[in-house]
């Protein structure tokens, strides 16, 4: 199939399109978007199975025979295109509508011939993506002009309706409905921690600092002897027939003081819970997307050792890159009964609050829903620039650029740390004109190390911490690449994009321009000089982890092409001023 439309053909379809959502879809259309974006990403694409033409995208299943049409509401030069209506399928001459359960049954086909890997899982993912895409359409949610400033924060964190736009289940999770109705964020949910008294001889702790573990002890009062435990109160539902709890409670080593305290709000995590003054990081035994939401026990002991060990690099970055802060993970709890599974189960993480770290002035708001495709709350970037024009998106896109990447490339460079600034572990504060002023990096569960950087600080930590806690320099640096410019900018470019398809390629010539000084602040590195010259960019490869079954930490890669190249830039910037383009697919 011809993969290279002429940037002049698609600057004169674009024109004639809305180049904005109408509104929210449906769920159908979402959950089929998305199974397409990943098999554009990591199947079709790669095989050369696609073409753009006539305001459409193309792709061929090969090994099914199958070829799919979806009408483009606008072309990307990195391929990530936006969709818009249902996805069809040629049938005798004619296209016709292809619901989405029968998409997701040719890519299920598609990919066993493909791999010759069974995955008698994928379909009810899917199934279970829709059905939690569904329920979250399905929630009342405020309009953008009725949210507090005070709630802004709160808002964004649970405004992400869709998910990943890049992962085929971005959406699946195991557990009740009426449970996810009660605790999940796009439910808008709020509710008091279940508290426990523990002795204080079954009780496991760590701390960086001093009073780091104070945000469990200020929830409230326990017994003399005892220490406060706080647990999510699904998780503790799930776990309250543990044959050693029971025991415990029996005993009276354990003391159940039942709900209690102010109310928590969860964050897009889920599992990560807000009272406007602490994060705390529990466990919750559900499966969302491909994983088992626990902190394992080297993930607790990891948590407060990385915070020691980054200390002085997150201090030293803050004062290098103005506007550049690291939430830190000072401490956790839990319970030390014998039992590895309630060890596990019962973990809790502390996290800094926005209070440790964000400026006075600033509303923070979750970088994923400033950069969401469609507008489910106030903090989408529509919002931010509303009644501005393209100087002012450019402005901006320079401003958030100069606070994002300088710090995450020298975390890597300078210091041999991998940052992972996806776009649910980016809080970016703003200032009363919407002009970002401050990143906050989170979740230090995907910060790694370079081991030949840290080899003594790993080597006083013991395997079990340290091994999951490195990467060698080829994965990291696939890690930051994938993170910051295919997970992050892109998204956010392409949602500055939505409103002035004009811009793509001035807003790619400032990532290659940011990048260019990076590169000679660093002094040239092979690494950068191949990402500016447009090298193939790693694309984590979601659908096939998910259809191969393997852990997150061992997600594989695709490349895609770079929209950095400045010969491309250049031609398309020339061939539509006023349109939109694709690179080659």
């Amino acid at each position: 199939m011809s993969s290279a439309p002429s940037a002049a053909s698609l600057a004169a379809s674009s024109r004639t399109r809305p180049l904005a959502p109408a509104g929210v879809p449906a769920a159908d259309h979402v959950v089929a978007h998305t199974l397409l974006n990943c098999l554009l990403r990591e199947v079709s694409g790669p095989e050369h199975q696609t073409a753009v033409t006539d305001g459409h995208l193309l792709l061929r299943l090969p090994r099914n025979g199958a070829l799919l049409r979806v009408r483009l509401r606008r072309a990307s030069l990195v391929g990530a295109h936006r969709f818009t209506g249902p996805v069809t399928e040629q049938r005798d001459g004619t296209w016709a509508e292809l619901p989405w359960q029968d998409l997701a049954g040719y890519i299920h086909r598609e990919l066993e011939l493909r791999t010759g890997v069974r995955n008698d899982e994928f379909l009810g993912q899917v199934a279970s993506s829709h059905a939690g895409v569904s329920a979250a359409l399905a929630a009342r949610r405020p309009g953008a002009d009725t949210v507090t400033p005070a709630g802004r924060y709160l808002d964004s964190e649970q405004s992400l309706l869709f998910g990943h736009r890049f992962h085929p289940t971005p959406k699946a999770r195991t557990g009740a409905a009426e449970d996810w109705a009660r605790y999940a964020p796009e439910a808008r949910a709020r509710f008091a921690l279940r508290h426990l008294a523990v002795r204080r001889e079954f009780v496991r702790e760590e701390a960086a600092v001093p009073r780091a573990l104070d945000a469990f002890d200020r929830q409230g009062s326990v017994p003399e002897g005892y220490v406060l435990l706080p647990a999510h109160p699904w998780q503790y539902g799930m776990l309250a027939g543990h044959p050693v709890l029971r025991a415990a409670l029996g005993r009276g080593d354990v003391l159940d003081l039942g709900p209690r305290g102010a109310d928590f709000a969860p964050t897009a995590s889920v599992r990560t819970l807000y009272d406007g003054r602490d994060f705390l990081k529990f466990s919750l035994n559900i499966r969302i997307t491909n994983c088992l939401r626990k902190n394992a026990e080297y993930e607790l002991t990891g948590a407060v050792a990385l915070t020691r060990l980054l200390e002085p690099v997150a201090a030293g970055l803050a004062a290098r890159f103005p506007g550049a802060e690291l939430l830190r993970e000072p401490g956790y709890r839990t319970l030390d009964l014998g039992s590895r599974e309630l060890a596990e189960g019962f973990g809790v993480i502390v996290r800094e609050g926005l209070g440790a770290r964000l400026a006075p002035g600033l509303t923070a708001l979750l970088a994923a829903a400033v950069a969401d495709e469609y507008p489910t709350g106030a903090a989408q970037v529509s919002t931010l620039l509303a009644g501005t024009g393209p100087e002012a998106a450019l402005q901006w896109w320079d401003a958030y650029l100069d606070l994002l990447v300088p710090p995450v490339l020298a975390a890597y460079f300078d210091h041999g740390v991998v940052l992972e600034p996806h776009l649910q572990n980016v809080v970016v504060g703003v200032d009363d004109t919407g002009m970002p002023r401050q990143v906050l990096l989170r979740d230090l569960e995907g910060t790694k190390l370079l081991p030949e950087h840290h080899a003594a600080a790993l080597a006083a930590l013991g395997d079990e911490v340290a091994g999951p806690m490195t990467y060698d320099r080829e994965r990291g640096w696939d890690r930051v690449v994938y993170c910051l410019l295919v997970n992050h900018l892109a998204e956010m470019l392409a949602a500055l994009a939505d409103r002035h398809p004009h811009l793509e390629p001035a807003l790619w010539s400032a990532v290659r321009r940011v990048l260019a000084g990076r590169a000679a602040a660093h002094g040239n590195p092979p690494l950068l000089r191949a990402l500016i010259a447009g090298v193939p960019l790693p694309a984590k490869a979601n659908l096939l982890t998910r259809w191969e079954r393997k852990a997150d930490r061992f997600a594989g890669y695709v490349r895609i092409g770079s929209p950095l190249v400045s010969d491309v830039l250049a031609a398309v910037s020339s061939a539509a001023p006023t349109g939109s383009w694709s690179a080659a697919l």
